[in-house]
């Protein structure tokens, strides 16, 4: 007799069918991948039971390449070749990395932060691509199958260009990209589902090379996340470095004078005197210059500016969200470095809830993806209903005329999302417009990043103001953006998908954050002049062009009052006043008033010339 096998609605009937799907942890330090099995997430490990890849490839003159723990043994063999930290350099352009404190051999092709190797020139995203390629394959053979789609997690302060690094590096691993994560999200998921609680939760991840906060809300099942803050080159590495220059300014040496090896070496030396502080108050090091001594609290107060940045960004994140200490549920801490008593201990002085850290900060992350890759596969099970609402972390928009800003999707809006906003040409018989796309908080594009430019040509030659260009910005859920624009009347369509070069320095995007409100005022007033003056030019533009085609109906008088009127504005429009230039304005049009109406009347006579009554009543 033939069986039947009966399933409840959203799983699925056949164990052998389920897709294969993993969450993986690109760390700066280490990485990993999990994946769900029986309704439970877990991180998958290697032959020898290690569930951590050590972020590290070294590249051999033989063009084989080793990653993991390996190549840690052997960086102070062959510390040119063997990469560590990379995660810091995706997305970055030559000029915008710190190179002082780096054994590498760095150098520039096309833009991008490049290093030389033995196997030749070699980027981030190649380097990730062979730590991803090598999770894959731990997957594949634990999953016994090719995977059918992964989430990779991403810090939340990642730009679109670090955002678009990072899914080049899968692409290239060969990983269809489900979605890219912000890593305190997925964070929550891990600690939402397992805990089953609700409220308002502060996620605090520090891992090795960066840092996140994020605030969010879970409540019947829907994550949502409020804000995001935090600096994608502020991590644990940031920790080791202030012990190596404490140690070397004790000997009278600086990180300029070592070499590669040397590097590796302290900083190595130094990682360890770190984690061994978590346990003990002192720790004794054999350095190449012999035995170097760190307690505890010499090592948080030589970190100190380090933590005191975190928790700015804690602040910002809980005032952008408008939630006081006191209503958070509580505070979970993710990323290897919170193990610092230092953290956990700010935070509860900072903080009136719980601090959340039974988890392994390690770990969590790959297992909150795994949660939302099993999800976005359609392996459902009974526990799994749940939505995800992520942000973005700065307002997106074009420019407009006077180099101003127009802001179609602000900072901290819910994604994905697609906002439209339509624009018009500033002079008569536009047949083109360029358009250019921006990122930031201030009023001006100057002080703002630029994201793409595209042109969108073939408009109907309308007077000025006339045509109608819609614009529209669509932000999918991995935080990628694309920008189409079409003239309404013609049809006539452009578009593209915003893959922003590499390039944006280190602190950009807490600098254009501060920035955004220590200059609210000063930008305020700078737009409203930069408005005026284009109101301004605007209004010399149309009166010219009226002169010039009919001055015939003025006397030499009443155009010699319009010319002082328009010499008069052009005077004032160079100034920094916008109430004169408004003024001004006003005082141009009522001078031109006269004019107007006459214009219009000879048009309408011209109109009317010749033609009868009843010829225009039908």
């Amino acid at each position: 007799m033939a069986l039947l096998q009966i399933s409840e609605p959203g799983e699925s009937p056949d164990p052998h069918q389920l897709k294969r799907a993993v969450g993986i942890d690109l760390g700066t330090t280490h990485a990993l991948i999990a994946t769900v099995r029986s309704g439970v997430a877990q991180c998958l490990s290697d032959h020898e039971g290690d569930v951590l890849l050590p972020s590290a490839v070294q590249y051999h003159k033989d063009f084989s390449v080793s990653v993991g723990r390996q190549v840690l043994e052997r960086r102070v063999i062959d510390p040119l070749n063997c990469l560590v930290s990379f995660k810091r350099w995706m997305g970055r352009g030559y000029h915008d990395i710190d190179r002082s404190t780096s054994p590498y051999r760095f150098m520039a092709r096309e833009g991008l932060a490049t290093i030389e190797t033995a196997a030749g020139p070699k980027t981030p995203v190649e380097m990730s691509a062979e730590v991803l390629r090598t999770l894959a394959q731990r997957a594949e053979e634990s999953l016994s199958g090719e995977l059918d789609g992964a989430v990779i997690t991403v810090p939340a302060y990642f730009d679109d260009a670090q955002r678009q690094a990072t899914k080049d590096a899968a692409t290239l691993a060969g990983i269809k990209v489900l979605r890219l994560l912000n890593e305190p999200t997925a964070a929550a998921i891990a600690y939402g589902l397992d805990q089953g609680e609700e409220g308002l939760f502060l996620v605090y991840d520090l891992g090795g090379g960066t840092f996140d906060v994020s605030l969010l809300r879970f409540s019947r099942g829907v994550f949502e996340v409020l804000a995001t803050g935090g600096d994608s080159a502020l991590g644990g590495d940031d920790f080791d470095a202030r012990i190596v220059s404490f140690w070397l300014e004790e000997a009278g040496l600086s990180m300029q004078t070592l070499g590669p090896a040397e590097r590796h070496q302290w900083l190595m030396l130094a990682k360890q005197a770190k984690e061994k502080l978590t346990d003990i108050d002192a720790v004794a090091m054999q350095s190449p210059i012999g035995l170097k001594h760190i307690d505890r609290s010499t090592f948080e107060t030589i970190t100190k500016p380090l933590l005191d940045k975190t928790l700015l960004a804690l602040r910002r994140a809980l005032r952008d969200a408008s939630v006081e200490p006191a209503d958070l549920h509580a505070a979970i801490l993710v990323g290897g470095s919170t193990r610092m008593p230092q953290i956990r201990q700010a935070l509860e002085a900072s903080l009136s809830c719980p601090v959340y850290a039974h988890l392994n900060p390690d770990e969590v992350v790959a297992i909150g993806a795994a949660l939302q890759a099993s999800l976005l596969l359609g392996q459902r099970t009974a526990n799994d209903d749940w939505l995800l609402l992520d942000v973005i972390p700065l307002s997106l928009g074009i420019e407009t005329m006077g180099g101003l800003i127009e802001k179609i999707i602000p900072r901290n809006t819910t994604i994905p999302v697609s906002r439209a906003q339509e624009f018009t040409t500033y002079k008569d018989g536009q047949t083109a417009m360029a358009l250019h796309v921006v990122q930031g908080e201030r009023e001006l594009v100057s002080d703002c990043r630029s994201l793409a430019r595209f042109e969108l040509r073939g408009l109907p030659p309308l007077a000025a103001g006339a045509a109608r260009i819609r614009v529209n910005f669509q932000v999918d859920a991995d935080g990628l953006l694309s920008v189409s624009a079409q003239e309404l009347s013609s049809g006539v369509h452009a578009s593209t998908i915003v893959k922003p070069s590499y390039g944006l320095g280190d602190d950009a995007i807490t600098r254009m954050l501060r920035d955004g409100v220590d200059h609210a005022n000063l930008d305020m007033q700078l737009r409203a002049l930069k408005e005026q003056q284009v109101d301004a030019e605007r209004m010399l533009l149309a009166v010219e062009a009226a002169l010039s085609a009919d001055a015939c109906l003025l006397s030499t008088e009443e155009q010699h009052a319009i010319r002082c009127a328009m010499d008069h504005l052009r005077s004032i429009a160079l100034q920094h006043d916008h109430h004169a230039i408004r003024n001004a304005i006003h005082a141009l049009s009522h001078q031109t008033d006269h004019f107007a109406a006459l214009r219009m009347n000879r048009a309408v006579s011209l109109a009317l010339s010749g033609r009868r009554v009843d010829e225009l009543a039908s």
